[in-house]
């Protein structure tokens, strides 16, 4: 008999995300209803912040907190190359220049001290990301900001959940984040994001600028400034409202599964695991990327693994090499702690109902992978 087929990723739906998109479309109100305000205040009760603003995807969260700062044409932010692309792009929309800075080797977040030497007259702001789900070292990044006078905005898009050094949840220290609700992520709407503003006057821009400029007093064809349709559907927001009540279970059962990851790899020699914390900090766990032995062909052992039923993935490219971030000059060699991680890292999968069988099959079967060379 052969053996069923392990996936990358795979979300925890239920009755009760059944249910909730069943009372909008009974509602009649897709997009703008009470479902979305719903969602915004029991997310942001949930991160223990005072308010959320939800739109149609991570990026579109990034956009706007990139605007709601007032980064444009001719300013610069640090940030990482070891990211999701969105992170970069988000400053490219609005004329930023995106300055990369290498990554601490064990977290694979923005190095602090690399960021410090980076900091130049036309930087504006920071733009940290909290990567797979590993929190950035904000109380470092901070401070660095502060002394230059530079804004923050937090990618944690990979991290719900995630605790920081000062043991707050990340996102809640007050700057702006943004939160991302791919299939694949911690919890989902499918498509989806959030972003937390730093204020009531940051929160009133976001929710104008989400839909189409239109502040909250204006009638639906009035428009006060310019806007996008960065709209999450009331459908999408009752997926996140029964997402967001089982979100500590999740979590809970993700950390179970990355638990039994560490366990069944320890014995693979040269195999390096990601880090589940250190002091305060605490891994969210988005995705299990496990750095290869340098000698190892990443691609052969992609190929042993699926011919076995088993995905995986090169996870990530560093994005100061793609062609469009290439024509700021910027070329291979330039972050090489970044630029070694991207080479051997690989995502085994994960989600949050996989079984202790499937974990096991998962790393017998990478061992094997690895001892064919």
């Amino acid at each position: 008999m052969t053996e069923e087929s392990i996936p990358l990723a795979k979300p925890e739906l239920g009755r009760r995300e059944e249910d909730l998109v069943l009372e909008v479309l009974r509602s009649g109100r897709l997009s703008l209803g009470p479902m979305g305000e719903r969602f915004e205040r029991e997310f942001a009760a949930w991160l223990g912040v005072e308010d959320a603003v939800a739109v149609s995807s991570g990026t579109a969260a990034l956009h706007l907190g990139v605007r709601a700062l007032g980064w444009g044409s001719g300013d610069e932010v640090l940030t990482s190359p070891f990211s999701f692309v969105a992170s970069a792009n988000c400053l490219l929309y609005e004329g930023v220049r995106p300055i990369f800075c290498d990554i601490d080797p064990d977290t694979l977040n923005l190095d602090p001290s690399t960021a410090a030497e980076a900091v130049g007259e036309r930087t504006v702001g920071m733009l940290p990301v909290h990567i797979f789900g590993y929190p950035a070292a904000m109380p470092e990044l901070e401070a660095l900001a502060k002394a230059h006078g530079l804004g923050v905005l937090e990618d944690a898009c990979e991290a719900v959940g995630a605790v920081d050094a000062d043991a707050r949840k990340v996102g809640s220290r007050g700057n702006l984040a943004t939160f991302a609700f791919y299939a694949n992520k911690q919890m989902t709407t499918g498509e989806g994001g959030m972003i937390i503003p730093s204020d009531g006057e940051a929160a009133e821009r976001l929710r104008s600028e989400r839909n189409q400029g239109r502040a909250a007093d204006m009638g639906w064809l009035d428009h006060g400034r310019l806007g996008f349709n960065y709209r999450l559907s009331d459908v999408a927001a009752a997926i996140g409202v029964a997402q967001t009540e089982k979100l500590d279970a999740m979590l809970t059962q993700r950390s179970r599964v990355a638990a039994l990851y560490e366990e069944g790899l320890d014995a693979v020699e040269g195999l390096e695991a990601p880090v589940a914390g250190r002091g305060e900090e605490l891994r969210s766990w988005f995705v299990y990327i496990v750095r290869l032995p340098r000698e190892v062909d990443r691609d052969a052992t992609i190929a042993r693994l699926g011919e076995r039923g088993i995905a995986s993935k090169a996870y990530l490219p560093c994005i100061h090499l793609f062609p469009h971030l290439r024509e700021l000059g910027y070329r291979e060699g330039q972050f090489p702690v970044a630029e070694e991680a991207s080479a051997r890292s690989l995502a085994l999968p994960f989600f949050t109902s996989m079984t202790e069988s499937q974990v096991a099959r998962v790393c017998k079967e990478l061992a094997t992978a690895l001892d064919q060379g």
